[in-house]
């Protein structure tokens, strides 16, 4: 067997481009993942299957909470200008494109050099749900944001 050199993809080397938080604040991001539904047809003794509805999975996200700027207040920013307003009980609109609380996001992997080799462009994304984190005497870790994105789809380039 003749051995052919290859430079593996490596999971730390990535950006993820979202809103108006700051790639250097992302920790971990899973990638898009699609599960095809199936539609079984009965026929008298056995049953055969089509593919039915194609469905995006959510991704899950972890960010960093600096002081300067603060994670946390980037965050709750999106969330209070596009999605739902506590203050005023007014929610967002999903669209248009920009304005609305769905957002495109985007993920490169990049090679050694920190050129994108792989793009994953994710489009009508939005934050599902929001974990702030919890505080702890005894914890030198640090402070971290838990998002969870839903969106329409998303493309390989």
């Amino acid at each position: 067997m003749m051995f052919t050199p290859f430079e593996p993809k490596v999971n730390f080397r990535y950006k993820l481009h979202m809103n108006n938080i700051p790639v250097y604040m992302i920790k971990t991001s899973a990638l898009p993942s699609l599960e095809q539904g199936e539609i079984i047809i009965d026929y008298i003794n056995v049953d055969f299957k089509v593919k039915g509805k194609s469905r995006w999975q959510d991704i899950s996200v972890t960010l960093y909470d600096p002081i300067t700027p603060s994670g946390a207040e980037e965050v709750h920013n999106w969330i209070r200008d596009f999605h739902h307003n506590s203050e005023t009980g007014i929610d967002g609109y999903a669209f248009p494109a920009g304005s609305g609380y769905k957002r495109d996001i985007k993920i490169e992997v990049l090679d050694p050099a920190g050129v994108p080799v792989e793009t994953w462009s994710i489009s009508g994304a939005f934050i599902s749900s929001a974990n702030w984190g919890s505080m702890d005497w005894s914890s030198e870790d640090a402070k971290m944001i838990e998002l969870n994105i839903k969106y329409d789809y998303a493309v390989l380039s």
